[in-house]
C-alpha cells in the first residue's frame, strides 16, 4: 500500500542561511493549523531538533544513512505519512555538502526541495544560485526557492524576477533579528536556554504564514517500508536513570524509544539539582554542556558520591561526551579555571576554542557493533587504557572508548537503533 503525504526537504546553499528558521516556522504556522506535523532532521544533531520539538510538538528524528542506514530512514519517514498532514526535513549543512549529501538524500527519498537562501547581499544573483544548486552535478529535485532576509519588498521582486522558469518562487522573509536562533560553540542555544523561544516562534509563524511557502506541498508518495520486528525484551523490568537538564541534553528520540522497546522503564534526573539517583538499574549520561554548569557539578558532591556508589555496586553507567567530561576529575573551562567533577574516571578535561572532534563513527565493543558520532571542542587526558577505539567510517582518527567496571565512557555519542542487543548488553545487569 503506497503511503502519501505532503512533504519539503529545506535545504540551502551552506549553513547559516536559515534552515532552521524556516523549517520550525513551518512546523508551528502549520501546527497552528491544526494539521498534525512531523519534523526530521539530516545528520547527527540534537540542537536544532529541540527548536522544531517544541515548534511541531512531536519528537524530531535522526535522518542519516551513514549512522543509521536507508532503511531506518525509510521505515521511519513511512511510519510518520501514516500519521502526519505534512513532513518537514531539514537538511543539514550545504545542498551539495556531505556524503550523502541533502541533494542526494532528497533524490534517493524522493523528496522535493524548497531551497532558502540569504538574499541579504544579493539581488541579480538570486536565480543563478537557485539554478546552479539545481543543476549541479546529478542535480537536486528544488521545486520551490525562498528567499529570506530580505531588506524591502522591492528587493524580493529582483530576486524573484531572477528565477529560472524550473523553479517556483515560495515568497521571502524580511530581515528580523526578533526571530533569529542565537548561537554558541555547539551551534544553536538549546531550547531551554532561549527564554523567549515561544515568542520567537510565533513570530517566525506569522512571517511563514504570509508567503506561499505555507501552502501545503503536493503529497510525496513514500514507500512502504518494512517496520524492524519486535525487539526482545532485553532490559524488561529494568529501569535506565537518564540525565536530562540544561547540562545534559544531548538524546536522540530514537535512542529513548530504542529504549523502551527492549521493556527498560526510564527514569529521568538532573546531576545539576538532584542529589541523589532514583531506584535505577543503569545510569546513562548523555552528552551536553557541562563546561558551562561547572560551578553546580562540582558543588553537588551527594550526586558524585551517589554515582559512586551506583557505580561501585557493580551497576552500568554509559557516559557519551558531555557525560564523560562530567566523570573526570576535574575540569579545565575555557578561563583556564580547574573544577572538580564526579571523579568516577581518572583524568582531567580541558575545554579549547578549536574542534577537536567531528565525524560519524562505528565501535566494536565486547557487547557488540554501535554507530555514532563525535563533535565536540575539548580534550580529555587520562592514563586509563582505552578499551577500543571508535573509527570514523571515512577518514582516519576516531575516539577512545574507556571501560572501568561497568562503566563505559567515550567522546563517542551513540546511536542505539544501530544495535539494541549490544545497548542491552551495555546497560544490563552482570548476570542478564
Amino acid at each position: 500500500m503506497e503511503l502519501t503525504c505532503p512533504a519539503w526537504l529545506v535545504a540551502a546553499p551552506a549553513s547559516g542561511h536559515g534552515k532552521t528558521t524556516v523549517v520550525a516556522a513551518l512546523a508551528r504556522w502549520h501546527t497552528r493549523q491544526g494539521r498534525r506535523v512531523r519534523v526530521f532532521k539530516c545528520g547527527p544533531d540534537f540542537l536544532d531538533p529541540q527548536i522544531h520539538e517544541l515548534a511541531s510538538g512531536a519528537p524530531c528524528e535522526t535522518i542519516d544513512f551513514r549512522m543509521a542506514g536507508e532503511e531506518d530512514a525509510r521505515w521511519r519517514l513511512a511510519r510518520a505519512a501514516r500519521q502526519a498532514d505534512l513532513i518537514l526535513v531539514e537538511g543539514v549543512m550545504g545542498l551539495h555538502d556531505g556524503e550523502p549529501s541533502a541533494a542526494e538524500l532528497a533524490r534517493r527519498l524522493h523528496l522535493p526541495i524548497l531551497l532558502v537562501i540569504d538574499a541579504s547581499a544579493m539581488a541579480g544573483s538570486f536565480g543563478a544560485v537557485a539554478w546552479g544548486l539545481k543543476h549541479y552535478r546529478e542535480g537536486a529535485p528544488i521545486t520551490h526557492v525562498l528567499a529570506n532576509r530580505t531588506g524591502s519588498a522591492m528587493h524580493a521582486r529582483l530576486c524573484r524576477d531572477t528565477l529560472p522558469e524550473d523553479i517556483a518562487w515560495a515568497g521571502h522573509l524580511p530581515r528580523d533579528e526578533a526571530i533569529a536562533l542565537p548561537e554558541r560553540h555547539l551551534g544553536l542555544l538549546p531550547a531551554a536556554e532561549i527564554a523567549d523561544l515561544e515568542a520567537r516562534l510565533e513570530r517566525m509563524a506569522e512571517a511563514i504564514g504570509q508567503t506561499e511557502a505555507a501552502e501545503l506541498p503536493p503529497p510525496v508518495t513514500f514507500l512502504p517500508a518494512d517496520t524492524p520486528s519486535p525487539l526482545p525484551p532485553l532490559l524488561s523490568g529494568k529501569t535506565v536513570a537518564v540525565a536530562r537538564d540544561a547540562a545534559f541534553c544531548f538524546l536522540y528520540p530514537a535512542n529513548l524509544e530504542t529504549l523502551h522497546a527492549l521493556g527498560a522503564r526510564t527514569a529521568f534526573f538532573s546531576p545539576l539539582a538532584d542529589a541523589a539517583l532514583p531506584p535505577c538499574d543503569a545510569v546513562w549520561l548523555p552528552g551536553g554542556y557541562p563546561e558551562l554548569h561547572a560551578a553546580a557539578i562540582a558543588a553537588n558532591r551527594p550526586m558524585a558520591a551517589a554515582l559512586a556508589a551506583h557505580v561501585q555496586a557493580g551497576k552500568a553507567l554509559l557516559a557519551e561526551c558531555g557525560g564523560m567530561i562530567a566523570c573526570a576529575e576535574t575540569l579545565v573551562d575555557a578561563a583556564g579555571r580547574s573544577w572538580p567533577m564526579f571523579g568516577l574516571l581518572p583524568g582531567q578535561a580541558c575545554m579549547q576554542s578549536r574542534l577537536a572532534g567531528l565525524g560519524v563513527l562505528e565501535a566494536e565493543l565486547p557487547e557488540g557493533r554501535l554507530t555514532g558520532h563525535t563533535f565536540h571542542y575539548s580534550t580529555f587526558e587520562t592514563k586509563l587504557p582505552p578499551l577500543v577505539f571508535a573509527r570514523k567510517t571515512r577518514g582516519a582518527g576516531g575516539e577512545a572508548i574507556y571501560r572501568r567496571g561497568r562503566l563505559t565512557a567515550s567522546y563517542m555519542h551513540f546511536y542505539f537503533p544501530s544495535n539494541p542487543a549490544a545497548v542491552a548488553a551495555l546497560l544490563g545487569s552482570m548476570n542478564g
